[in-house]
């Protein structure tokens, strides 16, 4: 005892302690007493407690110091030493517990009273003499045992606590059913199910399973290690059951998301124990009615809240507004907030997540400023508000401040940095970013290391993605970024690649084709118009039951909608159980590539009647919608347009006035166009000056064309896609001057556009061709076709438009252009080796292709499928089903 106190415990003495530890021998049974020691007064002086807190400081030995006196110590009553052990307990001073233990020491062995000092030992956080206490102990018992094992269960040594118990078995000491609770903690705390076996069939064998809190320990093991039957079939055969048990069931079944089976036992713990809910009954209620996206079930927990008097609880509070932020609505949120009676750093958190998710950014951010203190969680709810509200700046910005703070950056906040910068796809400040993650070692995180590959996916830096996903070790996420190669490949214009690696990763067996991949494919084929591998997706989501998952089927519909295949898109949204505003939007959208308006408002009068409610996108869809009618519904367009504020609570935005000015161009409203643009009530963007330039371009209005012009330039002076409108304006009107001078000024300015590509779906591959391509195997009777189909073509009327021929070369040279755009080719390669193509060009298609294909329809006696940027083409007698205009 003295050994391991005298270099440390002068440094523990408060500065009016001057008095040295009292000094005794082994060799006498007295203690001599001097002003500076110590001396206990006898029990029958203490009627009252010994000493308030207040008085501690200054009085602690006061009524038990006598100077100048010698005593036995065996006289010492023991209640004393209780009395003073507690007075320490409360005081939070050591120094008494030193004292009692110094004297404790002269004393007959009292393995009450040690027992007593090693617990204060604990209570002080002084875990060394607690258990050096233990070790002077010559016969340690039960008590000695369970005392040091619990406090070892609590404060993250637990398996010095399971060597204390192998020790106490050892030494024949049979446990009692505190040192259950105790080495069963340990167990739970390390997950150690096979010694938590053992420990149970003990507890069977020495008869304990009829202590209610060995049980509940016994189930809490069983709950923390997955165990969940297991856990209810020994909850459900305990002879008695208090409300800690039916709690730890509870909790055990929203952990394992049976949040049906934990609701049945919360009935059935009303109903059976008559037991009332409390505080943490009603929390993981309200989780599982979070998660499991229960709004009805959410709204009971709140009633039984109030009816049992937990309205003001503040734990039952944060998990109401967690449930109204997923499950409900601002107010309801914002309700239960200004209720409150406390609020804690959790509350002020929550708000912000609720704000955030509800897309609030102003309010989070106010919400933020006010909060009384801020904690590395509240920063970090703040930096994935940013990121989910497509806010990467702010959370850079927000980043950059933790920084200067010095604040702890945990995995969460990394992983919310790359995402922010994946929003950004900015490539200088991803490598930045990416840099300084490696350079503190949070590189060799698997989290960390899938949102740094998502983030190059998004940059265009696949080669570096492509480097991070071959040396890919971990087990965890290996879905994650199979998932993120597939979509960035898909995104940075390598379908194929994106299709190989799916074909592999369903090779592969041991990685998991999950809803998120499956997802993410379906959206590449419904890219490529690769419909037989979509129909395989299909038909896999169907066999593993993920067509219950809604992002899963509305993809299906995109997929279907976007291979040209609406019979079996309607069919897919026909059989789903629920739909929400992205399915009717998807299949909306699908009518409108197949340029069917009418069936596309025949959708939007059904979602109508059936009460959906159409966000902003559902109203740019059905705007254009108008453009694509049998017959002209100008009148109806302008009434929707002018409601939608009114009835349906959507603000106006740019693509609204875009889709607007789109339907009256294509009506030949060039006025009322004009003059639409004119009186926006916000500076138009870019898309609003596209779609009235786009207009005058089909309809050959080089006049109004030319006023746009110089608006959109100035716009947008290093968007290629903007010359070619105006060059394109242009060439329609005949204006060749006009034409070779806009793109001069596009090769003055390095500006070139987006290169031209298209592709045909064959024997499951996928067959590319750009301009001029002779890379083909193919290639020799490809061309050899062409040069016996364009004359053909010409004979029957087809005239080639050279002004679609972005080079500056001889006339002769721009036809030879012209019949190896890339469309042709594709065309080609289908007409001599399929029946029936489906052909998909990257871009717009070119005025001289398209009128190419309306004469080869009638010379070939069959029916051309194309669909570019701006939907389907479908060539057939001479005719295209766009009505020529695109």
């Amino acid at each position: 005892m003295a050994s391991s106190s005298s270099s440390s415990f002068p440094s523990l003495l408060p500065q009016h302690y001057s008095f040295p530890f009292p000094i005794y021998s082994k060799s006498s049974n007295t203690i001599s007493i001097t002003p500076q020691t110590l001396l206990l007064k006898p029990k029958t002086q203490h009627t009252k407690p010994l000493l308030s807190p207040k008085q501690h400081k200054k009085h602690s030995f006061d009524n038990f110091i006598s100077p100048n006196k010698v005593v036995d110590a065996t006289t010492i009553s023991e209640n004393n030493f209780h009395h003073l052990l507690r007075l320490s307990i409360r005081n939070e001073d050591i120094l008494i517990a030193k004292a009692v233990h110094a004297s404790v020491l002269k004393v007959e062995e009292n393995a009450h009273v040690l027992n007593i000092l090693i617990s204060t030992y604990i209570k002080l956080w002084n875990f060394n003499y607690a258990y050096n206490s233990f070790s002077k102990l010559p016969c340690p018992d039960v008590v000695s045992y369970t005392t040091l094992m619990s406090a070892y269960a609590k404060c993250g040594r637990e398996n010095e606590a399971i060597g204390l118990f192998f020790k106490m078995r050892l030494s024949g000491i049979k446990p009692n059913e505190y040192t259950f609770v105790a080495i069963l903690s340990a167990c739970v705390r390390v997950l150690d199910l096979r010694l938590g076996l053992q420990i149970h069939a003990l507890v069977v064998k020495l008869g304990y399973c009829c202590f209610t809190y060995v049980c509940n320990a016994l189930v809490d093991l069983y709950v923390k290690c997955g165990r969940i039957d297991t856990s209810v079939q020994l909850f459900e055969e305990m002879i008695k059951r208090d409300l800690a048990s039916w709690n730890t069931v509870i909790s055990g079944l929203v952990k394992e998301l049976e949040y049906e089976r934990a609701f049945g036992f919360f009935r059935d713990m009303l109903r059976i124990d008559g037991f009332r809910v409390d505080q943490f009954s009603l929390t993981n209620l309200l989780v599982a009615s979070t998660e499991g996206f229960n709004y009805l079930k959410g709204r009971e927990c709140h009633a039984h809240a109030l009816k049992n008097g937990f309205g003001s609880n503040l734990s039952v509070n944060n998990a109401l507004i967690g449930f109204y932020s997923k499950c409900g609505s601002v107010d309801d949120v914002v309700s239960i907030f200004e209720r409150m009676p406390e609020k804690d750093v959790i509350t002020w958190t929550g708000m912000v997540i609720a704000f955030m998710k509800f897309g609030m950014v102003e309010s989070a951010l106010k919400a933020f400023v006010q909060m009384p203190t801020k904690s590395c969680i509240s920063y970090n709810a703040l930096l994935s508000g940013f990121c989910h509200n497509g806010e990467g700046l702010q959370a850079l910005k927000l980043f950059q401040g933790m920084l200067e703070r010095g604040m702890e950056l945990s995995d969460f906040t990394l992983t919310s940095i790359v995402n922010a910068c994946a929003l950004l796809s900015q490539v200088e400040i991803s490598k930045q970013i990416h840099g300084f993650v490696i350079k503190f070692g949070f590189g060799s995180n698997p989290w960390i290391e899938a949102a740094l590959l998502d983030m190059c996916t998004r940059c265009g830096r696949m080669a570096h993605a492509k480097k991070m996903f071959d040396r890919w070790s971990y087990e965890q996420n290996r879905s994650l970024v199979w998932t993120s190669m597939i979509c960035g490949y898909a995104r940075n214009g390598q379908p194929d690649e994106s299709v190989s690696l799916f074909r592999r990763m369903q090779a592969e067996g041991d990685v998991l084709v999950d809803e998120v991949a499956s997802t993410a494919v379906l959206g590449v084929c419904g890219s490529l118009g690769f419909r037989d591998l979509g129909k395989q997706i299909h038909c896999y989501v169907y066999k593993y039951g993920f067509l219950s998952d809604l992002g899963v089927c509305n993809s299906l519909i995109s997929m279907y909608s976007k291979c040209g295949d609406m019979a079996e898109a309607v069919n897919c949204f026909r059989l789903m159980d629920n739909h929400d505003v992205i399915s009717w939007n998807s299949l909306i959208s699908g009518h409108l590539l197949s340029r069917h308006g009418d069936k596309a408002l025949a959708v939007w009068s059904e979602m109508e009647r059936v009460g959906v409610e159409p966000d902003s996108l559902t109203f740019v869809l059905i705007l254009s919608a108008y453009r694509h009618t049998s017959s002209n519904l100008l009148e109806d367009c302008r009434d929707l347009f002018h409601s939608m504020k009114i009835n349906y609570n959507i603000q106006l935005t740019s693509e609204h006035y875009a889709s607007m000015v789109g339907v009256l161009g294509y009506w030949d409203c060039y006025d009322e166009a004009e003059e639409m643009v004119d009186n926006m009530p916000f500076d138009p963007d870019a898309s609003v000056w596209r779609a009235l330039l786009d207009s005058c371009r089909l309809r050959a209005k080089t006049k109004l064309g030319k006023k746009v012009v110089e608006r959109l330039v100035n716009m947008e002076p290093k968007d290629p896609s903007t010359y070619i409108l105006v060059s394109n304006l242009y060439s329609a009107s005949g204006r060749w001057n006009c034409f070779e001078r806009v793109r001069e000024e596009m090769r003055e300015k390095g500006l070139q556009k987006h290169p031209s590509r298209s592709w045909v779906i064959h024997q499951n591959k996928i067959h590319s061709f750009f301009a001029r391509d002779k890379s083909h195997l193919l290639s020799k009777e490809i061309y050899a076709g062409l040069s016996e189909l364009i004359p053909r073509c010409m004979k029957a009327g087809y005239v080639p438009n050279t002004s679609f021929v972005l080079h500056d070369v001889e006339e002769h040279q721009k036809k030879e252009f012209l019949y190896c755009h890339s469309a042709k080719l594709a065309v080609m390669y289908g007409i001599l080796y399929t029946r029936h193509a489906q052909i998909v060009k990257n871009i717009h298609l070119c005025g001289d292709c398209h009128t190419f294909f309306k004469y080869a329809s009638t010379v070939l006696g069959r029916e051309i499928s194309l669909r570019d940027a701006s939907g389907f083409h479908i060539f057939r007698n001479g005719q295209c089903s766009c009505k020529d205009y695109w």
